[in-house]
């Protein structure tokens, strides 16, 4: 066996510390990230009519037909350009992995940076309607929301990898920005000339384990607000916004996206020397969580159960779980679901070497955790969340002063897993 690589500043946890004699490094990162890029005057009603009169010059043609036909120029304009440019336009049908669907083609495009394929599909979204009454033009959302087409360009960048922007062809045009940090740190630590094994979206072997651990530091620094800033606007006007509005447009009109967090997930990653030796500390873990996390148990622990309650909870069973899945031979999934917080465990089976055990902290939706979801806060969501994966039955939540009762609740919950 040889020596063990540890990173001591994630060793902090209960977990790590216990097994530390079985690993050879670990190491924690972030995983996917979700952005959300949204014209904020375009999302109100009196903000689209001062930016559909600085487009147009007026609002003779502020209507139901030119709204439509905005869109439908940026559908042919998307298409038109890819079978110029040989890149292929899929549409989608309900259920159909996109993400997948783009890996597939990611392993023979001969694309190195920009677009490699742009996946359609539908899905709803707010929309505005225009009606029209002599001289009078009222604006207000399509009720009930409809399905429209919604068009993903899947990336290819020099620091980030694989990159996806999901983009509605209806104005205000707001837009879905999809990181994976695996992604960035491989990247970068090419670049930094360190060698690595990378199975899937896990490191499984790194030659120079403190450089990487350092690389992948640098997301809980603010310098990650600006390098997520940077990418979003390297890529949104240029590859995507242009199918809709034109550079002189886009600058005529004052068209510019702001950027909020939507979904983050941050994992802690322990590579085992032998997978054997990994498979039976997770099924220990499993066996010893199984009977004592019921979802009653849960709910009482979280404070469910002695919340008054001012109105019906719906879909209770999505909303509150814990479960158990084996959803192929090698690999089994520990999942503990409160409301938009999950804690997933699991690992790739006993046959791979240095197999990796990973304990995942996602986030649904941010404002569960009460920082704010703006850009600016995307050092703290990080902190929370890796708040939720460190054990202290005396702190449940020491990264944070100002964690949601829903967040320290949780980590009274996680602190029974070990």
């Amino acid at each position: 066996m040889g020596t063990p690589c540890r990173y001591s500043a994630f060793m902090a946890d209960g977990l790590s510390a216990r097994y530390q004699d079985l690993l050879t490094g670990s190491y924690d990162c972030v995983d996917r990230i979700v952005l959300n890029g949204y014209f904020r005057p375009g999302h109100s009603a009196g903000g689209f009519r001062i930016w559909w009169h600085n487009l147009t010059g007026g609002v003779e043609t502020w209507d139901h037909t030119h709204l439509m036909r905005l869109a439908g120029r940026f559908s042919r304009r998307v298409r038109g350009w890819a079978k110029a440019n040989a890149v292929p336009v899929i549409d989608c049908r309900a259920g159909e992995r996109k993400h997948d669907l783009a890996e597939e083609y990611l392993k023979t495009t001969p694309v190195t940076q920009g677009v490699f394929p742009i996946l359609v599909r539908k899905a709803q979204v707010p929309v505005w309607d225009v009606s029209v009454s002599g001289k009078q033009h009222h604006l207000e959302r399509k009720k009930p929301m409809p399905y429209v087409n919604h068009y993903s360009f899947h990336i290819l960048d020099p620091d980030w990898g694989h990159v996806t922007i999901k983009i509605s062809g209806h104005p205000p045009f707001p837009a879905q920005i999809i990181f994976n940090g695996h992604e960035y740190v491989a990247c970068q630590a090419q670049k930094a000339g360190i060698g690595f094994t990378k199975e899937g979206n896990c490191f499984t072997h790194i030659a120079d384990a403190a450089g990487l651990a350092k690389i992948a530091d640098t997301w809980s620094e603010e310098s990650a607000i600006g390098r997520l800033s940077q990418v979003c606007e390297r890529w949104i006007y240029s590859s995507c916004l242009c199918f809709a509005l034109d550079w002189e447009e886009q600058q005529r009109s004052g068209f510019r996206y702001r950027y909020s967090n939507y979904q983050v997930e941050y994992s802690r990653n322990l590579l085992f020397e032998l997978g054997g030796r990994m498979d039976q500390v997770f099924q220990t873990l499993i066996d010893r969580s199984r009977t004592a996390l019921n979802l009653d148990t849960i709910k009482t622990i979280l404070g469910y159960r002695r919340r008054p309650r001012y109105r019906t909870r719906k879909r209770k069973s999505a909303e509150w779980e814990v479960t158990v899945e084996k959803p192929t031979y090698d690999l089994t999934i520990f999942r503990l679901h409160c409301g938009k917080l999950t804690l997933k465990i699991y690992t790739k089976g006993e046959r791979a070497q240095r197999a990796p055990l990973r304990i995942e902290a996602m986030a649904h939706n941010v404002t569960e955790l009460d920082c704010g979801r703006s850009l600016e806060q995307f050092p703290r969501i990080i902190a929370e969340l890796k708040g939720m994966l460190e054990h202290d039955s005396c702190s449940p939540c020491p990264v944070s002063t100002h964690a949601s009762s829903r967040t320290t609740l949780w980590n009274g919950c996680r602190n029974r897993l070990w």
